[in-house]
């Protein structure tokens, strides 16, 4: 019996990262930028149920739902190669599409007004699966969003799903460097008050230590954010994994 995982993508640096997560999950188990499985795949033993669900035209879509406040991360990956990989529908764009303005409090209040058409989705999304194991969550602290609006869908997750697991994928902000964005320590702090209290397990993206290893290590001298985010999907690609196997501890074949 699967043990499904859905994956919320939330803000610019959550939408980002969880693209890779799913271009590298994709390449894991041969599925194709359309959800096609390609000849050299495996079928029924590497449990891509968990992540992904089968559509009627047997294509594999992934169990994920895409959700911001403005438009434009999102209209990039609908202009991808891997566009009709995703379910049209587990997308969710603000109508006013002016974002959070790296405001913690903006985000957090704009989710008070739209947290009923968000979990709509979700609602939905769960009631698809045969046994949800629970959520993914991918954000960043630093933003107005992933923070802000991250904050008020965590407290919703645990009130609603309260047996289920809330993992989250969290980007911390560079700490050796100045940011344009003033309030950024309040926006990490307030978030990592409903982090300690609403997530099962919160897997620390370090800005800092990835920009580190991106020039140290693979010596990069000057890593764009595209190469940072590949460094973010291969952790959160890991990370998967070790999900995966805890599923199968649980719920063995």
């Amino acid at each position: 019996m699967p043990r499904e995982i859905i994956t919320l993508q939330l803000g610019q640096c959550g939408n980002q990262i969880g693209f890779e997560f799913w271009k590298q999950l994709c390449a894991e188990h041969g599925i194709s930028p359309e959800g096609i499985v390609e000849e050299f795949a495996t079928e029924g033993t590497d449990r891509k149920d968990v992540f992904f669900y089968q559509a009627d035209d047997e294509h594999y879509i992934p169990r994920a739902v895409l959700l911001d406040l403005e438009p434009r991360v999102i209209h990039t990956i609908l202009n991808s190669p891997y566009a009709n990989l995703y379910n049209p529908e587990n997308i969710y764009l603000s109508e006013h599409g002016g974002g959070a303005g790296n405001n913690w409090a903006s985000g957090f209040s704009q989710g008070e007004k739209i947290h009923e058409d968000i979990f709509d989705i979700i609602d939905r999304e769960a009631d698809g699966s045969d046994s949800l194991e629970g959520f993914v969550l991918c954000h960043s602290i630093a933003g107005g969003t992933g923070s802000g609006l991250g904050s008020y869908l965590l407290e919703r997750l645990n009130d609603r799903y309260p047996k289920k697991l809330v993992q989250t994928y969290s980007v911390f902000p560079n700490q050796d460097e100045m940011s344009d964005v003033v309030v950024q320590p309040y926006n990490s702090l307030l978030t990592l008050k409903r982090l300690t209290q609403n997530a099962d397990c919160v897997v620390v993206l370090d800005n800092t230590a990835l920009n580190r290893i991106a020039t140290d290590r693979l010596h990069i001298q000057n890593p764009s954010f595209s190469q940072i985010n590949q460094l973010f999907r291969e952790d959160e690609a890991w990370g998967s994994d070790m999900l995966s196997r805890h599923i199968l501890m649980r719920c063995p074949l």
